[in-house]
Order: C-alpha cells, then sequence, then structure tokens
C-alpha cells in the first residue's frame, strides 16, 4: 500500500487556474526580482523549452533561463554550466527530452543543440563524451537547427524526435537512428517546440501555435499568446487564478484510473491528471474535459474503456478515446443505471474485477456491473462515515477523508473492519500543498 500512496500523492498539487500549466515548485513567495534581468512577461521568443527527468519546465533565452511557469529569469550556467563554460556561446538553439524507455542509458536525459554540437545531461549533469558533433549521435539531422521535441510511439509512429528548421521537419526514428524529412509551410518557423499532455506546441515570438505531431496540421484560432497560457503574468490569461491550499484543508472528491492508465483526480471544480508528474503538475477546470458535469462531482469509477462520473442522483457516462464523449441517452439516474438511490460519497472498481463498490455513509453496496438490469447485490458496514473518495489498484484500497487517508488491502478487509485504521496525513511532499 505504501506503493499505492506514493503512486497518488507524489503526482498531486490542488492548484486552481483555468488553462496555464500550474507546478508544485512555483508555489514559492515571490521574490524581488532584479531588474536588469530579462522579462519573460514582456514578450519574449524563446530560444528552447524542455522539461527535466523531474518534470521541472525550463525556457531559455540567450544566456538566461526560466525554471517553471513562474518566477525570475537566472543565467543558464548556473544550471547547465557546461554549455556556458566548454562552449561559450551563450544560448541554446534546441533542446528535448528523450523518450526511450527500452534504453535506461538514454531515457530521460535532456539533449541541448548549440551550432554543431549537441550536450547531454542527466540529474543536471553533464554526460561522460559530450559535446559530441551532433550526426555522431543522431545521424543525417542537421546542424544549426530552431527547434526539437520528444515524440512517443503512438503519438508518432514510433519513439521519435521532431527536429526543426526552417519549415522542414526531419522526423528521427530512435531505435533505426533514420530520419525522413518532411516540409511544414502552413506552420511558422518554429523556435522551440514544446510537448506538454499530449499535445505539441510550436512556440514563435511571443506566440505559440498547437499542431500535430504527425501531419503539422493545426486545428483551431492560432496563434495565441504564450503570456496566456504557459506563464503567468500580470494583466494575462488564466495564471492569476493560481493558488496552493494547504494540508490541512485538503478534501478530494474522487481519483479513478481508466483502461490506458490514466490517472485522474477530482477537487471540487478541477481535475488533474497524476500520471504526468514527469510533465509537471497541472489542474484544469472538469468542464474542459467533461463539459457538461459543470459542478463538479460526487464519485467517480471506470469500468470497460468507459468513465461513470456520478454527481447528485445522476450517472454521466463517457466513452473513453482520445477525447471523453458523454454516450447518447446520459446521463440517466443512479436507479436507472445502478439500481440504488441516494447520495454517493465514493466509488471505485479493483482491477481485473466487474463490481463497483458504492460507499453511502457507512455502508458499501455491491453491484454488479456485468447484470442488467443492474442492481444492489451487496450490503456491508464499513468502520467510518463521511469518506470523500476511494480508489483500489494492484496494491489495494485506499479511502480518504478530508486530509488524511487510510489504506486496506481489499474490500473483506474494508468491510471486516471493526475500526478505522492509523490514519495517514497528507503532507507537503505529497500533495504540493501548504504546511
Amino acid at each position: 500500500m505504501e506503493l499505492l500512496a506514493k503512486t497518488l500523492f507524489l503526482c498531486l498539487a490542488l492548484t486552481l487556474t483555468n488553462a496555464a500549466p500550474a507546478q508544485t515548485h512555483d508555489a514559492a513567495p515571490e521574490e524581488e526580482v532584479d531588474p536588469n534581468l530579462p522579462d519573460r512577461c514582456e514578450g519574449l521568443e524563446f530560444d528552447a523549452i524542455t522539461p527535466d527527468e523531474k518534470g521541472i519546465t525550463f525556457f531559455f533565452k540567450g544566456s538566461y533561463l526560466w525554471k517553471g511557469f513562474h518566477g525570475p529569469a537566472q543565467p543558464s550556467n548556473e544550471s547547465f554550466k557546461e554549455l556556458d563554460d566548454l562552449h561559450n556561446i551563450g544560448h541554446v538553439d534546441a533542446a528535448f527530452r528523450m523518450h526511450d524507455p527500452d534504453n535506461t542509458d538514454d531515457h530521460d536525459h535532456i539533449y541541448f543543440f548549440l551550432d554543431d554540437k549537441v550536450f547531454s545531461y542527466y540529474n543536471h549533469t553533464l554526460e561522460d563524451g559530450y559535446p559530441k558533433e551532433i550526426q555522431e549521435d543522431f545521424p543525417d539531422v542537421p546542424s544549426h537547427l530552431d527547434a526539437a521535441v520528444e515524440c512517443p510511439k503512438g503519438e508518432c509512429a514510433a519513439n521519435s524526435v521532431l527536429f526543426f528548421k526552417g519549415h522542414d521537419v526531419h522526423v528521427y526514428d530512435i531505435t533505426t537512428k533514420t530520419v525522413k524529412t518532411k516540409s511544414w509551410h502552413h506552420l511558422p518557423v518554429c523556435t522551440s517546440a514544446f510537448r506538454w499532455l499530449e499535445h505539441y506546441y510550436c512556440f514563435h515570438g511571443h506566440n505559440f501555435t498547437r499542431f500535430h505531431p504527425l501531419t503539422g496540421e493545426v486545428s483551431g484560432s492560432y496563434p495565441k499568446d504564450i503570456r496566456n497560457y504557459f506563464m503567468r503574468c500580470p494583466n494575462f490569461g488564466h495564471g492569476g487564478d493560481y493558488q496552493v491550499v494547504k494540508c490541512s484543508e485538503v478534501k478530494l472528491d474522487a481519483i479513478t484510473s481508466d483502461d490506458t492508465g490514466k490517472t485522474y483526480f477530482f477537487a471540487g471544480p478541477i481535475f488533474m491528471r497524476l500520471d504526468t508528474s514527469r510533465d509537471g503538475l497541472h489542474a484544469f477546470p472538469i468542464t474542459r474535459t467533461w463539459k457538461e458535469l459543470t459542478d463538479g462531482v460526487d464519485a467517480v469509477f471506470s469500468y470497460t474503456d468507459k468513465m461513470y462520473m456520478i454527481k447528485d442522483d445522476q450517472v454521466f457516462i463517457y466513452k473513453g478515446a482520445a477525447h471523453y464523449t458523454l454516450i447518447e441517452g446520459y446521463p440517466k439516474s443512479l436507479k436507472e443505471e445502478l439500481g440504488l438511490e441516494g447520495h454517493v460519497d465514493a466509488a471505485f472498481v479493483c482491477p481485473n474485477e466487474h463490481t463497483v463498490h458504492i460507499i453511502q455513509g457507512q455502508k458499501m453496496l455491491d453491484v454488479d456491473l456485468t447484470a442488467t438490469p443492474r442492481a444492489v447485490t451487496g450490503d456491508q458496514s464499513i468502520p467510518m462515515s463521511d469518506i470523500d473518495a476511494g480508489f483500489c489498484g494492484p496494491q489495494g484500497i485506499a479511502v480518504f477523508k478530508g486530509s488524511q487517508y487510510y489504506k486496506y488491502g481489499s474490500t473483506m478487509m474494508l468491510a471486516n473492519s471493526k475500526m478505522a485504521p492509523r490514519p495517514h496525513i497528507i503532507t507537503s511532499e505529497m500533495m504540493g500543498c501548504r504546511d
């Protein structure tokens, strides 16, 4: 169960924001900024953007960088000193974080490109043998690049890197070390590129354009101003809504994992993807993905390729795919869909099982999801009431009550317990909240 707790909580941060990425390391008090440092809120064109292996995103401009989506500039050689000491050019042409899970020697390394050289860093330490000529590591990839971004298999045909130079995009297959070149004249010339939550962004000037990594296709109204989405700037966008709550005030409404391994938590009007911690921690309004749920959720569970979302006496069922889509005919009543009535505190389905466990007060009701019509097949007491959320994974069950959580090895242990086990306290290290 300790593994379960770490998996769930290491990734959590309760933030409120409409669209801008918010990261827990941005929660420090406001610092006095040196007026001589460059200010990205004035509208800069970045040289390179990349996350590191911990999910912190770095923005580079000249000899400076910014850590995360909020905070002042600092000399880049304070974090990556060899870039300046060995090459003495004071800027980065392009950068990306390697995605090669089959090769632990390279996975999550950051690659920087400067003129005709490439630098490989891990844990902010330059790897032995670097810098190298670009073609030593990336055959047929040109020098003097404009931008680069990782593209995992599933989003690209294979684990790849997209290298940008002018309107040409050189798609480098990490496994075969081969390059296919495309021309995307409809896309602006990218001075930096960034993959964020499975979407791809071309940065140009102080704007960005989102594109499809296979075709370069642009859908929607672009370009858009970076300052409205990728940083916190006065009088711009949504960043002013950023908050971090006290750990003692944490209250979750639901947690669930879908069939693809994506894990979500819901709190009030927001949700967060927990499996994206390596890309930083990002919170969004629930309506961004599930537009019908304007008042949040009471409970959520996943079954087969669908997500069941309960609010008051209604059940919304969404088909899972690239985007969640409300199934025609929904919402339906709790009675019609699950054969029960009353307020639902929490709901969860354990891996490889076909029963949803519904918590109402001090009762845990079991509903067989394979039955038609569905009805309650089990009714057991549990040793506590006022549960906020529940989750079942390979390591067992976690139930959440305010800023505390309780661990059980199975539903049987939860039902047969005479009293609640020792509570575990949510900490700032787990959730990015304030002590």
